[in-house]
């Protein structure tokens, strides 16, 4: 098969550098951490907090923790083997193995860019009231200019684009607890596990279940390993994972802390609203609680959530494209081609919303495929070596798969079945 090769190749053969200050290493799990402010989180949390108010807070702080050990697992995989999941998977494959593992990924990257491409064009038109349809292709063009960010000058600079929009989206969801009457004692109260009624259980599920994204399972393990090098030096790679693991805590700190805060906001200021439901409807209902301003700030946010995310599944669809296939595109040429099934839902007429819930319906699908092998992957002695997941760390990531997966069996039996 005929690769065609990107403007800049990924550094996986660069030389090998001292670095001294831990801070100069933190990045790829900011990346990553996007994937957990999508526009796909924001209706799942505001719809939690105006309807239950701060009774599913313990959700979001254990989807936290299971992201932490698997976004952890994935970026230790690509360090110390050198690989992404992807090409470790590609190279244990027959072709036609490949050709099907790569159809399921590509359909969970295809899902991923729909959703963020749609909750672009929404805060679009929240914010300027134009079309979702001309929305969406103002999102595409702009995310083209991020991901030329990193065709022409390489990662470090597309690492800080991202963490820029990472500042905007936090600053955009978490401005209008400034504002509202939180009242923390509940907050506290939230963190006791419990449920009322099945419609919690759904909502959490929904919450827990679609909180690990595939693709940034599948990017994370490249984002690694492309930013620090390949190295044979154990010496060093302990170095890597000792800031690998201070990049996950400090990202995804910051990514829990955002979807905390839209749940407060919404428990505070939204109990009992119509129309939370949705992201427009929604906005709506802060914009009338909260006033214009905190709305726009909201709308900012949303806009950074769409452009961030959008780039970042881009990336993980190369990233998968080039592990099972060994074939490496542009990836500006990709994203004109993913953006088209986004413009084609918009110019239809489709309920957004209703796309939006689709989709997380095809990531859920996709879980098990990106979670088992990692698992798999990052326990054996014969590719980690001395960085073997140990007998705690194995435990706990077979929990956090065994969980993560069946609530991603329930959700989609919930969503298949119409059971509310």
């Amino acid at each position: 098969m005929t690769s065609v090769k990107a403007p800049v190749p990924i550094a996986t053969g660069r030389a090998e550098q001292p670095e001294k200050r831990l801070l100069w290493l933190l990045g790829p799990a900011f990346v990553a951490s996007i994937a957990y402010v999508d526009p796909g989180n924001v209706a799942a949390n505001l719809t939690a907090g105006a309807d239950y108010g701060y009774l599913l807070v313990w959700v979001l702080v254990v989807a936290n923790v299971m992201a932490v050990i698997v976004q952890y697992l994935s970026a230790k995989l690509g360090l110390v083997t050198g690989k992404s999941l992807p090409e470790l998977l590609g190279e244990r494959m027959p072709r036609v193995g490949r050709l099907l593992y790569w159809g399921q990924a590509e359909l969970v990257a295809a899902a991923t860019d729909l959703a963020e491409v749609i909750g672009g064009a929404i805060a679009l038109q929240i914010l300027f009231d134009l079309p979702l349809l001309l929305g969406g292709a103002i999102v595409g063009v702009i995310s083209m200019l991020i991901l030329g960010i990193q065709n022409r000058n390489g990662q470090r600079p597309f690492e800080f684009v991202v963490m820029a929009l990472l500042a905007i989206i936090t600053v955009g969801f978490m401005a209008g607890l400034v504002v509202s009457p939180v009242s923390w004692s509940e907050t506290a109260a939230g963190l006791v596990p419990r449920f009322e009624g099945s419609r919690t259980v759904l909502l959490a599920a929904s919450m827990l279940g679609a909180t690990v994204m595939p693709h940034a399972i599948y990017l994370h393990s490249a984002l690694s390993r492309d930013r620090h090098g390949v190295s044979k030096e154990p010496a060093r790679i302990r170095r890597l994972l000792t800031a690998t693991r201070w990049d996950v805590g400090f990202a995804l700190v910051i990514a829990g802390s955002v979807n905390v805060a839209m749940l407060l906001l919404a428990a505070a200021s939204l109990p009992g609203v119509a129309g939370t439901d949705t992201i427009g409807g929604a906005h709506a209902a802060i914009e009338s609680a909260l006033g214009p301003v905190v709305g726009v700030i909201f709308g900012i946010g949303l806009l950074a959530s769409g452009l961030a995310s959008t780039s970042v599944g881009c990336y993980a669809g190369a990233t998968i494209m080039k592990g099972l296939l060994h074939v490496r595109i542009s990836l500006l040429a990709r994203r004109a081609v993913t953006l088209i099934p986004a413009l084609i839902i918009l110019a239809v007429g489709f309920d957004p919303t209703l796309a939006l819930v689709l989709s997380q319906v095809f990531l859920s699908i996709g879980i098990p495929f990106a979670l088992v092998p990692l698992v798999w992957f990052t326990s054996r002695k014969d590719l980690m070596g001395q960085f073997v997941n140990h007998l705690p760390m194995r435990l706990a990531a077979v929990a956090v798969t065994a969980a993560i997966v069946v609530l991603n069996v329930l959700l989609v039996y919930l969503t298949v079945t119409g059971q509310q």
